[in-house]
């Protein structure tokens, strides 16, 4: 398949066809109705690319992709192919480096995201949320970012969401109105997709896109082959998963301008779930990565039935084109023949319009770009057959492959780290202590206010007592001292009385003695007067 020359021989109509490595990222499209050999082109291509050293990613939504890790067998389909293709020399049958991956974790390494990752716009997308709800999402999520908060999983945003619900009178005022029932809502949601499993989807380690950009020991590009059997049967987990990616795919890469050959191929099989119900806002951006991501050497190749499930505007970004049958009995099924025809260069040699429907299994319309860009003239043309087995891996060498992947120890066990959830509940905890500290604080405050009332009630007391006790002391004082000075007037009175009685026995005894003194002297005298 692949030509000393350089370029990918890839089918054959009039002449070869072959594919530019340089062209390769402009991107592409294969289309058809069920049946008609849509795997097979892919398979050829994802094969062609690894030959070459272009690592591939590839989504196995039906289960037989998984069979690129086997070699091929002879059968007279393939030789029927190889001679309608004109190859003549030998075909090598072979498997190719594959590493298997599974979003559910069961059919391949996990591929995990964070719900931080995955973003709130994707987010609303997957839970089916109205403009109303979506807008409150987008609260939780510049709250969580302003609050330095990861939303890694599905408890983190519930988490989050309950926050926001209990403190919504707080941030109305910065961040908008935030009503408990939308809040509702949304966690009923979330339970909704825990149940289809977003609980194991949401987490860490998160998927690192660049470990999928790697090729084998003999410089073969790896081809990431992600199980989506049961993811499928949730075509909006399925769809919100694919646009991640491509998000991320567009995020993760640097520019590089052109490449002889891609950095990596993305093949995206249902790619019509990816755009059906998108809003216009989801649809610009897709249009937007879709136009960019080329400059990043990727190249993005959508698998669908017909291109009308692809909107203009993306459709007129994908250079290289594999068509195969389409039916046309209604209507409608007409129109989409005809937009498939006329997305191609018109071929003078055949009416394109007519050929789509009369094109058998393995038979295809292709138009590659040239060297300079420009699509070539339409072919009618053979599918080269894939060189790997067509039907699923045998499921030990799957295992064995899985456990054997550098990445498996890597990827296998969920890890849950610290995140919105247990900061918030750390917060809550925290919160509650210091409510209890607070509780306890203000009941030893009302006690210690209540014993010093109480002190200060018997101090009063005590003062009272004690001025009541000096007051009866004083008047005590004052009634002993009254009682004294009464008793000590009565006791002058009558040191008084009897002093007054003894003067007076004095003054008695006294003129007495003085009046016998008296008449003494007076007789002494008489007598002298006589004796002279």
């Amino acid at each position: 398949m692949y030509t000393n020359d350089g370029k990918l021989w890839i089918a054959t109509g009039e002449t070869p066809i072959y594919l530019e490595p340089k062209m390769a990222n402009r991107h592409g499209l294969i289309a058809g109705a069920t049946g008609t050999g849509k795997t097979v082109s892919l398979k050829v291509m994802a094969e062609t690319f690894s030959d070459i050293g272009v690592p591939v990613f590839m989504v196995d939504i039906k289960g037989d992709v998984s069979g690129i890790a086997q070699a091929g067998v002879q059968s007279d389909k393939v030789t029927s192919q190889l001679e309608k293709c004109g190859v003549t020399e030998p075909f090598e049958f072979k498997e190719y480096p594959v590493m298997f991956w599974d979003v559910l974790g069961e059919k391949g390494i996990p591929v995990r995201t964070t719900i931080s990752g995955m973003g709130s716009t994707l987010l609303a997308r997957l839970l089916d949320l109205n403009d109303t709800q979506s807008g409150v999402l987008d609260i939780a999520f510049r709250v969580a970012d302003d609050m330095q908060l990861l939303l890694i999983d599905i408890k983190d945003l519930k988490a989050m969401l309950q926050y926001i619900g209990d403190n919504a009178k707080d941030l109305q005022f910065e961040y908008g109105n935030i009503s408990r029932q939308t809040v509702g809502a949304i966690v009923r949601a979330l339970l909704s997709l825990e149940d289809a499993g977003g609980n194991i989807f949401f987490g860490e380690p998160d998927l690192d896109i660049r470990d999928w950009v790697k090729t084998d020991i003999n410089s073969r590009g790896i081809i990431n082959v992600l199980d989506c059997v049961k993811l499928g049967t949730n075509p909006k987990l399925y769809s919100t998963f694919l646009l991640w990616l491509l998000t991320d795919l567009y995020e993760t890469f640097p520019e590089v301008g052109d490449m002889d050959k891609p950095r990596m191929a993305f093949f995206f099989d249902e790619a019509h779930l990816l755009f059906k119900d998108a809003p216009k806002a989801l649809l610009d951006k897709i249009e937007q990565v879709i136009r960019l991501i080329r400059s990043k050497g990727i190249g993005i190749y959508f698998i669908t039935q017909s291109p009308s499930d692809i909107p203009e505007t993306i459709l007129a970004q994908l250079g290289n084109r594999i068509q195969h049958a389409l039916r046309a009995f209604t209507p409608s099924e007409q129109k989409a023949v005809k937009t498939a025809a006329d997305t191609f260069r018109v071929n003078p040699n055949f009416n394109t319009a007519e050929v789509i429907s009369l094109l058998g299994t393995g038979e295809a319309l292709v138009s590659f770009l040239d060297s300079e860009g420009a699509p070539q003239v339409v072919q009618r043309a053979f599918i080269l057959p894939p060189k790997s087995f067509m039907g699923p891996v045998d499921e030990t060498k799957r295992q064995n492959m899985i456990m054997a992947s550098e990445f498996y120890l890597k990827y296998k066990e969920s890890v849950d780290n610290i995140s919105a959830y247990e900061n918030l509940k750390g917060m809550a905890e925290q919160a509650a202590v210091d409510e209890q500290k607070a509780k306890e604080a203000e009941e030893e405050r009302k006690a210690e206010e209540k014993q010093r009332a109480a002190e200060e009630k018997e101090a009063e007391r005590q003062r009272i007592a004690e001025e009541k006790r000096i007051e009866r002391e004083q008047r005590e004082a004052e009634k002993k001292a009254e009682r004294e000075r009464i008793a000590a007037e009565k006791e002058a009175k009558k040191k008084g009385e009897m002093f007054e009685k003894i003067a007076t026995s004095a003054l008695r005894s006294s003129a007495s003695q003085i009046g016998r003194d008296a008449g003494r002297s007076i007789m002494r005298g008489i007598m002298g007067i006589f004796k002279k």
